[in-house]
């Protein structure tokens, strides 16, 4: 597992609700400079097996760069997603502010467990530094520096960084540090996802961070699915993912992009790894190990009621809404909102107040469509959410699990 856990391999951002995230205004700010850029021929069939080999090799090259991210998804404004915080209680980037505008994270990468990633926020930033076997999260707006411990690699398993033993490369849940995908993180995902449902080429060579790229292009053959194409850009010499773009049918501009504005695969200076918690800031021991409700499928799993109906570009995740009697919520969550401040309850008559009225031989219910997400609500309490057309909501609604 320690190959599969590198420094940059974060979650893609969390929906607007928790059910949505399973699925995938502004303008991208991570301009693909068109122009010539000279790079041997590839078929789409040698670049797969070029990223195959590299990701097999596990060995990133050491770099420093700016990563922006950039959404638009079109949900509608929502009660509810008011004072979500973003990693560590930070006023940075929270994941539901990342369903919108664009956001940057900055990286400096030496190893496995020489890493320093920076999330800035409104007048403060949020680090997570990592030097050899001292791991620290530091959130500026709260002065809280956070040094934390790394589970040891469980038994028979795969010890990371450079002979350090720390159990993996980087040992931190998705969002530990920061709710961003990273394009390598939304590469791996959207090739691992793509099957014999996907027609894939190779697109126009273009430039990415002022390096020569490769376009490898997703296409889903179904005609439910509201993606058009999903095209990754990979680095001519490296091979490593420069830049994720996911765009939707009838969209000129993509509805979700991550990538590098600037990258440099030169060696970052030392002091970029050291940190010494400033005078005042309070210092507190914690660990790398994640609650197992912190995941974007969270909501399905806790109420042990999620199911999938379909498979690839027309997968539909369909939950059951939270119905627990107060008396029998935990103490977190009495109030009705989620570990990071979301009022659950506040959202879902969002939803239902921004939606349309539906019926059909399924039942009936109430049904929202944005440009990447179709969500229904059911009568009878259930949530059904894809990146699909709301005749595949439909279909799915009917299948009785």
């Amino acid at each position: 597992m320690a190959k599969r856990a590198r420094a940059v391999r974060w979650g893609v951002p969390v929906a607007a609700v928790a059910v949505v995230a399973a699925a995938v205004g502004t303008g991208p700010v991570i301009a693909a400079v068109r122009s010539d850029p000279s790079l041997p021929d590839r078929t789409a069939e040698q670049l797969l097996a070029d990223v195959a080999r590299t990701w097999q090799n596990g060995r990133m090259p050491q770099m420093s760069g700016t990563i922006v991210e950039t959404a638009s998804l079109g949900l509608p404004a929502l009660p509810g997603l008011s004072g979500l915080s973003g990693p560590g209680g930070s006023s940075g980037a929270s994941p539901t502010s990342l369903l919108s505008g664009s956001h940057q994270l900055k990286i400096w990468y030496a190893g496995e467990d020489r890493f320093r990633l920076m999330l800035p926020g409104e007048m403060s930033e949020t680090d997570l530094v990592a030097d050899g076997g001292t791991v620290w999260l530091w959130n500026s707006a709260a002065n809280k520096a956070t040094r934390l411990t790394v589970p040891a690699a469980p038994e028979g398993g795969h010890g990371g960084g450079h002979g350090g033993g720390h159990g993996s490369a980087f040992p931190m849940r998705p969002g530990a540090a920061s709710p961003f995908a990273t394009p390598e993180q939304a590469a791996r995902q959207a090739l691992q996802a793509a099957g014999t449902d996907t027609a894939i080429s190779v697109g126009d060579v273009v430039t990415v961070a002022g390096r020569a790229a490769y376009q490898l292009v997703l296409t889903p053959k179904s005609g439910d699915s509201l993606i058009k194409d999903v095209r990754v850009a990979l680095d001519g010499e490296k091979l490593m993912p420069l830049r994720v773009q996911v765009y939707t049918k009838g969209a000129a501009e993509p509805v979700f992009e991550v990538g590098f504005e600037s990258l440099s695969f030169t060696a970052p200076a030392p002091e970029n790894f050291s940190f010494t918690p400033p005078p005042g800031a309070k210092v507190e021991q914690g660990t790398a190990t994640p609650p197992p409700d912190h995941r974007p499928e969270a909501l399905a799993e806790a109420h042990d009621r999620g199911r999938v109906v379909g498979s690839g570009w027309d997968s539909v995740l369909v939950t059951s809404l939270p119905d627990v009697p107060a008396q029998d919520v935990p103490a977190r969550q009495q109030d009705g909102k989620g570990r990071d401040g979301m009022d659950v309850t506040a959202l879902l008559d969002g939803l239902k107040g921004a939606a349309t009225p539906v019926s059909g031989e399924w039942g009936s219910g109430r049904l929202l469509r944005t440009k990447v997400v179709s969500i229904l609500i059911t009568d009878d309490g259930r949530l059904l959410a894809g990146a699909v057309t709301p005749e595949a909501l439909y279909r799915a609604a009917g299948v009785k699990g």
